[in-house]
């Protein structure tokens, strides 16, 4: 049996996570948890210990960027795949992204192949160590 993995789904619109759930049911050994603002994320971080994080950036409460960058600075979650998902898609938002450590950025409107691609090679290079 395939090791499963733990992906958690951050946007704070029900429609777009409706569609990245819909999207991770292409990927049988993923476990999927939601959450629909930054707090509520970082909540989830701690509870499950997810592989992967699906993070939108423009949320209320908290941004994307914000959770990226607590994730990544804390020795304990630093490990965690995190992908931004947004429809920023200048390239200040990008180099912004990449500064608080993120691992990946996809912009949207998400292709659900791309998206399935991506997250199944960086769960499979995750596995490898």
């Amino acid at each position: 049996m395939a090791t499963e993995h733990t992906v958690l789904l951050v946007d704070d619109h029900p429609q777009n996570l409706e569609l990245l759930e819909i999207y991770m049911e292409d990927l049988p050994e993923v476990r999927v948890v939601t959450a629909t603002n930054g707090l509520e994320a970082m909540a989830r971080v701690a509870e499950e210990s997810p592989d992967l994080i699906l993070l939108d950036i423009m949320m209320p409460k908290m941004s994307g960027f914000e959770v990226c960058k607590r994730i990544k600075s804390d020795p304990k979650t630093r490990d965690i795949i995190v992908v931004m998902v947004t429809a920023l898609n200048e390239t200040s938002d990008i180099e912004r992204a990449a500064e608080c450590g993120t691992d990946d950025y996809i912009s949207k409107p998400i292709e659900r192949k791309a998206l399935v691609g991506l997250v199944r090679s960086l769960l499979a290079a995750k596995t490898r160590g």
